[in-house]
């Protein structure tokens, strides 16, 4: 399982895998031409969608209409650090919503895979190539 990268002018960078691309770009005041999301903001969104995948998945499972639930991220920074400081997640639950139900939706969300993947995070490794052989640096 591999994601393929490849460079399209500017700063448009782009990520192919099984078949589907995801455009990237940066905005105009940092040098790109906004055409699409930029990559912090695509690892965002993957947080985003997982929070809802997880919570429509609860909500079909158990046969509660989705209709009416919604997903909120909203990312905190800490201006003085510059860093992202929270990530705030807000679930509205669908109308009716049983309350049997709220501390197990809860918990369904908190196990979004891409958000456990940032806490216990993997190792990274840079492999560097050159003329198809593995090089130091």
């Amino acid at each position: 399982m591999k994601f393929d990268v490849s460079f399209n002018g500017g700063m448009r960078v782009d990520a192919h895998f099984r078949g589907h691309t995801v455009h990237t770009d940066q905005p105009v005041e940092v040098g790109g031409t906004d055409t699409a999301m930029a990559p912090f903001d695509l690892f965002l969104s993957s947080l985003a969608t997982c929070a809802g995948l997880y919570a429509m998945r609860f909500c079909e499972q158990r046969a509660i209409s989705t209709t009416g639930l919604a997903v909120t991220l909203e990312p905190i920074r800490e201006p003085e650090a510059k860093k992202l400081g929270k990530i705030r997640i807000e679930l509205t639950l669908p109308e009716g919503f049983p309350e049997k139900y709220r501390e197990a939706i809860h918990r369904a969300v908190d196990h979004c895979a891409v958000k456990r993947a940032v806490l216990d995070p993997p190792e990274f490794e840079i492999a560097m190539i050159e003329a198809g052989v593995e090089v130091g640096v």
